[in-house]
Parts: C-alpha cells; structure tokens; sequence
C-alpha cells in the first residue's frame, strides 16, 4: 500500500519501455488508465502509479490495483508539472 519504498520516479507512457527502464520501487507517471499498468507495476515492485494529465484509471484498474496492493493516484496537471514537483521534493533515482 502507501508505505512502500521509493526508490525514484518514471515517466513514460510506452509499456514495453517502462517494462525495460523503469527502475524498481519508482512512482510511476502516466496517462495509461487500463489495466496493464498494475501488471507492470507488480512486475517491477512500483511503488506507485500517478494517472496524470487529468486522465482517470478505468475501474478495473483501480480494482486490480486494490487487489495487488499498488497506490494508484490521479494528477489532473502535466506529467512533466509533478516530475518536476517530485524531483524539489526530493525523490531522485539512484542515478542522478
């Protein structure tokens, strides 16, 4: 749930290049809403996904995101406005 670790922040919206960048225990930024997403999420130990952009999840995935014990939260501004609001704040990957 909530607690998790984070580990860094991802932004992106290609599924198979999140699959292959995104870093373990990140927050995830993206404006996919179906279901595939918490797959992802669950695959590589997320600590969140932010719907950003105003778009909403679709009800299953917010089902399935209850399910698997993956925050999913919704950001009504620009993925790049909360990247940059999350990087102030302190959440950076391990690479920079």
């Amino acid at each position: 749930g909530l607690n998790r670790p984070i580990d860094g922040g991802y932004c992106g919206d290609l599924l198979s290049d999140v699959m292959a960048n995104a870093p373990q225990r990140c927050i995830w930024l993206t404006v996919q809403g179906h279901q595939n997403v918490v797959a992802i999420a669950v695959l590589k130990e997320m600590a969140a996904i932010v719907i950003t952009g105003g778009h909403k999840p679709d009800p299953e995935t917010v089902e399935k995101a209850g399910v698997e014990g993956i925050p999913i939260l919704a950001w009504e501004g620009s993925a790049y406005d909360l990247a940059g609001r999350m990087y102030a704040a302190g959440v950076r990957n391990s690479d920079g």
